[in-house]
């Protein structure tokens, strides 16, 4: 069955005075915009909260790589307190190789001597 340009035109007048007579159709395109708003709001809220918490875990970072920083300098003069003592051990133990040396050779010499 089908339908005429009449019946089609008074169908679209008919839902057309329905949609405008009816205020909830209205009011929920405005209360999902405030609705919306209201999540948007929520959302910035929420982000500048993650930014502060960001903004403060970056500081307690930077602290913390100032006391590795400080940690790394100790080590690094411990290091050198402890090349100085190798320097001077070496510097010790030439010295007793030295004086071993002179004493073998010496002890050489005077055995040579005696047994001449």
């Amino acid at each position: 069955m089908a339908l005429a340009q009449d019946d089609i035109e008074q169908i679209q007048n008919i839902v057309q005075q329905a949609i405008n007579n009816s205020p909830e159709l209205k009011n929920s395109n405005v209360r999902y915009e405030l609705d919306l708003r209201e999540r948007t709001i929520r959302v910035e809220e929420e982000l500048k909260h993650q930014r502060e918490l960001m903004i403060q875990g970056f500081a307690q970072m930077d602290k913390r790589f100032e006391q590795v920083d400080k940690r790394f300098e100790q080590v690094e003069k411990r290091f050198e307190q402890v090349d100085k003592q190798f320097t001077e051990m070496g510097r010790r133990l030439d010295r007793f190789m030295f004086w071993s040396l002179g004493i073998t050779i010496s002890s050489a010499i005077f055995v040579v001597n005696y047994l001449k």
